[in-house]
């Protein structure tokens, strides 16, 4: 049996609480690709399919970390316990990223990321682009241990994934002569480059902002000061 780490509010791994919310998670992220399948678009024809969309890739993460930590608390073992943790620290910042840039643009105009004949019912859009999110932070800020991964670190892993989409995203348009978001399509390669850029450093952000939740939620010090200290590094350093 993994032992419950100090700092954290819940038992993790546990057949009570623990396993319930996993399951919860579980639940929800599989209702959501029930609909994708049943979902007929020019896009599940197309080359990617539907893990064109940044949203499915995230979902999918986000479903890999909820199974592992599932099957955790099933089994009381430390190694998938500490897997669940590792997959966190990739799916969290991601799903919070988003859910701040798909709901951020539908604010702005929801024709920016789905034309107009295939926007969603609000269940569905909440289930692919709010939920993740939701599930995702509270097990991080509840049920799991806290991060070690530092600023500069969680940057290189954002520009990374970033670059890693797009290299994804055009590679997908080479064969298909479209772009999954109508918003690539708007813009010239450079600003796409740009958009990419913002995106790797909102996720890191993301991160710096979990970190903090995290040491404010569970009265450690040293977790806020260290979030701030990033922000305050990386605003010198652009100076």
């Amino acid at each position: 049996m993994a032992p419950r780490h100090p700092l954290q509010r819940i038992a993790s791994p546990s057949r009570q609480i623990s396993v319930l919310l996993h399951l919860a998670g579980i639940l929800s992220f599989g209702a959501s690709f029930r609909f994708l399948f049943a979902w007929e678009t020019p896009m599940s024809a197309a080359f990617g399919g539907h893990f064109q969309f940044l949203t499915i890739i995230g979902l999918t993460l986000a479903l890999c970390t909820y199974t592992a930590g599932f099957l955790a608390d099933i089994t009381l073992s430390s190694r998938l316990f500490d897997f669940k943790n590792i997959l966190s620290v990739c799916s969290t910042p991601l799903e919070l990223l988003i859910s701040i840039l798909y709901w951020g643009l539908c604010a702005i105009d929801k024709s920016l990321v789905f034309p107009p004949e295939f926007q969603l019912d609000f269940l569905p859009d909440f289930g692919f682009h709010a939920a993740p999110a939701l599930f995702l932070t509270i097990d991080l800020l509840f049920l799991s241990p806290p991060w070690t991964i530092r600023g500069y670190s969680a940057l290189a892993l954002s520009e990374c994934l970033a670059f890693l989409y797009w290299f994804w995203v055009e590679y997908c348009f080479s064969h298909n002569g479209w772009y999954p978001y109508p918003i690539f399509d708007i813009l010239s390669t450079w600003q796409r480059a740009i958009l990419f850029t913002f995106s790797a450093s909102l996720m890191t952000g993301s991160t710096i902002l979990l970190k903090w939740a995290y040491g404010r939620i569970n009265g450690i010090e040293k977790f806020k000061k260290e979030a701030v200290d990033v922000v305050s590094g990386i605003r010198f350093k652009n100076e």
